[in-house]
Order: structure tokens, then sequence, then C-alpha cells
């Protein structure tokens, strides 16, 4: 190598960047430093803390995670994301293979998708009988009144899109090749199956939404919106030391809702156009 490349220094360039990109990463970082606080605390006391995260494809579940993950210590938080039950796992009781995967003292644990594929994918892809469907509706509060009396805090999130951004989100995956992973064949049947889904999505947010255990609806055609305001909703709901200021922590209702006013809405609606 010459002299003179050895000399050669980095050039400066100049990257314009959105007012709104520079509020949202300098919000996200406060947030991200609180959620360590948090999961100080979370470990110091042995509390048990499980978030479920569901919703339709592209919703954003994914990213969601990653960013309430990124700079927690991996020992205490843990991402589970289980793929297509097993021969033995189907012959076992449907809860079982999710009950070692739970949060144990001091433990955070994030399920992407859950239990929940019962309450949706499951009876619209006929992945499960109609009786199984059913059955599952009646157990799940109680299974989950169990896993509350048991010292478990559930904070369950319903990641919400429109119709319309997913199937953007859909065209974004095929055309990006650090996204084709995310395709599925269940995606391929997301959109002519829209309705159907729907239907699953309100008996589900009717049999599980419970006082104990209630669900929470977050609006995520703005993936940014989204991410800041259920981290919000994350952290009101635990008392730490040296907590930051409640007003930061207000949620646009706009955004972040509770799944009964979502249940309203539906019944509201012959014919759903938003998810």
């Amino acid at each position: 190598m010459s002299k003179k490349k050895k000399q050669r220094k980095d050039k400066m360039v100049q990257i314009d960047v959105k007012e709104s990109q520079l509020i949202y990463e300098k919000d996200l970082q406060t947030l991200q430093i609180e959620l360590l606080k948090m999961q100080n605390h979370i470990k110091d006391t042995g509390k048990k803390l499980l978030l479920i995260f569901e919703g339709r494809d592209a919703a954003g579940k994914g990213g969601m995670i990653k960013r309430i993950t990124e700079h927690l210590n991996p020992r205490g938080a843990r991402v589970v994301a289980l793929d297509k039950p097993s021969d033995t796992e189907k012959t076992q009781w449907y809860f079982q293979r999710y009950t070692s995967h739970l949060p144990s003292a001091g433990e955070i644990v994030l399920f992407d998708r859950s239990w929940y594929n019962r309450g949706g994918v499951e009876p619209v892809m006929g992945f499960c009988t109609p009786e199984e469907h059913e059955d599952f509706l009646q157990s799940v509060p109680k299974f989950e009144r169990m896993l509350m009396n048991s010292g478990i805090l559930i904070l369950k999130f319903y990641i919400s899109v429109s119709k319309d951004i997913q199937q953007k989100r859909f065209k974004e995956r095929k055309d990006d090749p650090l996204k084709h992973f995310k395709i599925s064949s269940v995606d391929e049947h997301a959109q002519e199956l829209w309705e159907k889904y729907t239907v699953a999505k309100y008996s589900m947010l009717l049999a599980s939404h419970t006082p104990g255990t209630p669900w929470t609806i977050v609006r995520s055609d703005n993936k940014k919106a989204a991410r800041i305001n259920c981290i919000k909703h994350i952290i009101s709901h635990i008392d730490y030391p040296d907590k930051i200021s409640e007003d930061f922590l207000k949620t646009d209702d706009k955004i972040v809702f509770d799944g009964n006013d979502e249940v309203r809405y539906m019944e509201s609606k012959m014919n759903i156009k938003m998810d």
C-alpha cells in the first residue's frame, strides 16, 4: 500500500435526516434506558414478566420485539418464537409446549406469537378443528388465570395493521432480498382471507379479554409510533426505582387502547375495513 493511500482520510458526507426521525431515535433511546432500569428491578425483586405479541402477518411484531430487547441483558430476557408443532407435540395438551418457556423469577419473556395461534391462524387455515378452536376459547382464560395466580404478570398486545399497509409490506418483503425469509405460505393467503381472520380476531378478543389479562391494541400502520407507544405502555405498568415521569409515558389513545374498545368497534361494523 502506498504512503499516499495510508495517509488518505475518510471524507465527511452530509446526510439529511428528517426531524421526526431524530425525535423518534431520541425517544426510543430514552425508553430503552427505562427498559433496562425496569429489567434490573425485575431481576432484583424476582418478578416474572410475560409479554405476548399477536397480530396479522406483517403487522410489525418482530420489529417491535427487536426494539424492546435491543439493549436488555439477554441473561434475563428471552424471545420465544416457536415453529409449527412436531408430531409428538400434536399429541400433547395444547398448552404443553408453551409452558417450558414461561418466565422464571427475575425474567422477562417475550412471545412472538403464542398459544393464540389457535385463536387466529389455525382455525382460519384449517390447522385445527372447529371443536379444538372452541375448546381453546373456553380454556385460555382459565389457563392464563393459573399463570397469573402463580405470580406471572401478563401483558398481551395485538399489533394491528390495515389491509392496504399489509399488502404494501408483503410487496416490500418480496422486493427486498434481506426480507425474503419473512415470506411464508400463510402470507400468500393473508389478503384473500382477510375477513376470516377478522372474525377469528373478534372471537379471540371476546373470549380472552379479561380483567386480569386484558388485551391492548396497538395500531401499527406507523411502525415507529407503534413502537414508542407500546414501550411506554409496558413501562407504565411496572413500578421501579428512579422511573421517568408519567408525563413522558403518556400514550396516544388513537394508537394504543383497550381491547374492549376494539371489540365494540368491530361489533359496530358489518364490513370491517381496518384490522
